[in-house]
């Protein structure tokens, strides 16, 4: 089966780079909306049926595999069954936490300002008059507000977010939009700075990030600058007609985590193909 081709000069170079030699890349995807659909209650996310296997597939064959989620590192690896992918590194709520096979989580101390959100946001929401559908998703270390069941999600995230805002500045978070949610979390943590750190710390010649969401442009820009370094980087978006923006940026588009899956299984066959597995 012969591969998509990425619609840059930058993205062909980088996947030319990760099929000659990929014991020295790094795949990194995030989690929801790429190697899972995007579903009404996050609780019951579930990867796409085959994309883990064709993940541990690729991890035999690349030299370093990572998934970078907004989510706790530990709750991506229990939904996703992804303590079946070998090597793996799933970096959560976007760097803070960071879980090994051999180790675990390991994370960084939970800023004040959650706590704040935690007890405040009730109370602002009732305040608001937030429409009907309209809930709180609790991540320990963040939280967010989930418009999509709702009867008008986008008007729903229109009236609400400015207040969460102002919430946020107050309790020293940010916020981060995204598919029908407005999570507030901790300062100082991005996909992008995540997967910046994890380059540097696993040396890769080539780099391919694959995200779906606004959260995952700080990725994409990282993937560009790390290009300006000598690393060669493939932008793949998990497209879907709810976020154009990350389209617009990516080197190569897929049908959703359903596309993904079968450029997974195409690059791990290509791979071991080019180098005679």
């Amino acid at each position: 089966m012969s591969l998509p081709q990425p619609g840059t000069d930058a993205g062909r170079t980088a996947l030319d780079a990760l099929l000659a030699t990929p014991g020295r890349a790094l795949a990194a995807f995030d989690f929801d909306g790429t190697l899972a659909p995007i579903v009404a209650d996050p609780r019951t996310s579930a990867p796409y049926p085959g994309i883990v296997d064709a993940l541990a597939d690729l991890a035999g064959v690349v030299g370093a595999v990572a998934v970078i989620t907004g989510r706790p590192a530990e709750t991506a690896v229990r939904l996703g069954g992804l303590d079946r992918v070998p090597g793996i590194t799933v970096l959560g709520h976007y760097g803070a936490e960071r879980w090994t096979g051999d180790r675990g989580v390991v994370a960084a101390p939970t800023p004040p300002g959650v706590e704040v959100v935690r007890e405040e946001l009730p109370v602002l929401l009732d305040r608001l008059g937030a429409p009907e559908g309209t809930w709180v998703e609790d991540k320990g270390r963040s939280l967010a507000v989930h418009t999509r069941r709702t009867a008008d999600p986008d008007g729903a995230l229109e009236l609400l977010t400015p207040s969460l805002e102002d919430l946020a500045r107050r309790a020293e978070l940010r916020v981060e939009p995204g598919r029908m949610v407005v999570e507030l979390r901790p300062q100082g943590v991005d996909k992008g700075a995540a997967l910046t750190a994890l380059v540097a710390e696993t040396g890769p010649h080539a780099v391919l990030y694959a995200g779906d969401d606004l959260g995952d442009l700080p990725a994409f820009e990282a993937v560009v600058a790390l290009r300006a370094q000598g690393v060669v980087g493939l932008n793949v978006c998990s497209s879907s007609d709810e976020v154009t923006a990350v389209a617009e940026a990516a080197d190569l588009v897929v049908d959703g985590p359903a596309g993904l899956a079968d450029l997974l299984r195409r690059l791990a066959d290509a791979t071991r193909d080019a180098s005679g597995v």
